[in-house]
């Protein structure tokens, strides 16, 4: 039987055009989210899920850029990665452009907290973080 043992959100910004952070260096992970989910009482087969979503304008003179999303198993973007995946922005959109992740780590290893980190890196500068941004993750075990 599936045992819940926590879940937890980081929510950076809540709303369309909420925040504009500039990206002013290149392909350098800015930090997105993070969260620590506690695993006490965890069982056989740990197993988290996370979600993540963040919002990205193109720099005012509209070029060709890629974002790459990256989620981690600790704090820093040298640590294991989870997840990661790059998506070009539609040069046609000059308004937000919404990315999403959906990501699994299965059998982490169990310490009392597993800690989950997001961080989105571009590479044109000029490129605006506005919002929403937010990471979500629970685990459970057998």
């Amino acid at each position: 039987m599936t045992t819940f043992l926590d879940a937890r959100t980081s929510q950076n910004a809540s709303f369309a055009n909420s925040i504009a952070i500039p990206i002013l260096v290149i392909n350098t992970p800015q930090l997105i989210g993070q969260i620590g989910l506690i695993t006490l009482g965890a069982g056989t087969n740990v197993r988290v899920q996370l979600s993540g979503t963040a919002s990205f304008q193109l720099p005012l003179l509209p070029i060709a850029t890629t974002i790459t999303i990256t989620i981690v198993r600790g704090t820093l973007p040298t640590d294991p990665l989870i997840y990661s995946a790059s998506e070009s922005l539609n040069l046609a959109i000059l308004g937000p452009q919404v990315l999403t992740a959906i990501a699994s780590d299965f059998l982490p290893p169990v310490t009392p907290q597993l800690t989950y980190t997001m961080f989105a890196a571009a590479d044109a500068l000029g490129t605006i973080r506005v919002g929403p941004e937010s990471l979500n993750g629970s685990v459970v075990s057998d």
